[in-house]
């Protein structure tokens, strides 16, 4: 029998270094996830890589590298797919050709356009919770080198999330479906609960709103009293948005100084119009912190579904540029007052 490729000696450094750059980041699971899967789609030449974690017999996609930006909180079902495969016998499976593997979901291969695909399972306390996955558009376009550095970038990401809890699953996907700094749902749980509100939305015929919200002032206050009262802004920001949302809503930090909502259930778009006239009141409200008064604000913007898109990213996309005209209109106004 042939000996297994071993990683070449570059490849290694790679995998140290993100050992290194993962130290740095703490206890932010998310960020640890997200770092892991980019460093695994470049040293394997990767068309993509994507952490998901095994939640209510779904495989719900929580990280995933540059390459597969559009799939982040996409939902498989375990029994139908090659991760759940995975998890179920706790090994390594390598996909050559995905129109001939019986063991794929073949619509969802095609959706995200895969032809082979390697995933090995992430192990937390003894159990397999998900798994680490890098694909191809190419037929059989993986080493046995490859699915050795895959398995050696799982087991980073496992000592990460032993770090970080030492509990079960639950407290661990609330870890990584959380904005580290705020609390607030993150980027992946957001896209989750969007395709999952749109779907129920369809079905009961109800109008679903997403509204994009970017802090105003940020960028002056981390350049005038550093980055520890930046932060404690954007937490205040955060609680505002939550103070004056409803239970059923949910709010997330999307990154940097956005956040976002999304209005379930709406009877009519007015309740959309006052949720986004209380948030941007709210947050427009003054914020002393250590005796320093903080100027700080939000520009919104909303989208409705069905009416401004039928798809996620024509929702956000719509959301988006709702927000910048009102961002504009508010420099504008500061500009003439």
């Amino acid at each position: 029998m042939p000996k297994a490729k071993q990683p070449t000696s570059k490849q290694l450094l790679s995998v140290i270094q993100t050992q290194t750059a993962i130290a740095k980041l703490g206890l932010d699971i998310n960020a640890v996830m997200t770092l892991v899967a980019e460093q695994i789609q470049t040293i394997t030449q990767a068309k993509g890589a994507i952490v998901e974690l095994a939640e209510d017999g779904d495989m719900v996609y929580r990280a995933v590298s540059n390459g597969a930006n559009d799939f982040l909180g996409l939902r498989l079902k375990m029994d139908s797919s090659l991760s759940g495969l995975c998890i179920a016998q706790n090994a390594t499976l390598y996909c050559k050709d995905s129109e001939v593997d019986e063991r794929v979901d073949r619509e969802a291969c095609r959706r995200v356009g895969l032809r082979s695909m390697a995933v090995v399972p992430l192990i937390h306390c003894d159990e397999p919770i998900g798994v680490l996955k890098i694909y191809s558009e190419r037929v059989n376009a993986f080493k046995d080198s490859d699915i050795n550095l895959l398995s050696l970038m799982s087991e980073l990401i496992a000592a990460a999330m032993y770090h970080a809890t030492k509990y079960g699953a639950q407290e661990l996907y609330k870890l990584a479906t959380q904005d580290n700094l705020t609390g607030l749902a993150n980027r992946a749980l957001f896209l989750d609960c969007l395709r999952q509100g749109v779907d129920k939305a369809k079905r009961a015929g109800l109008l679903l709103g997403i509204l994009m919200i970017d802090m105003d002032g940020l960028k002056p206050i981390n350049d005038q009293y550093g980055h520890r009262l930046g932060d404690e802004a954007l937490k205040e920001i955060g609680k505002r948005i939550l103070n004056v949302t409803r239970r059923d809503d949910v709010v997330a930090r999307l990154g940097g100084d956005e956040f976002a909502v999304i209005l379930s259930g709406l009877a009519n778009q007015e309740i959309a119009r006052k949720a986004m006239n209380r948030i941007v009141e709210a947050c427009g409200l003054p914020f002393i912190f250590e005796n320093v008064k903080l100027d700080m604000g939000a520009s919104v913007g909303l989208a409705l579904f069905p009416e401004d898109g039928l798809e996620l990213n024509k929702l956000i996309e719509f959301a988006d540029l709702k927000m910048y005209e009102n961002k504009r209109i508010r420099k504008g106004q500061h500009c003439h007052s």
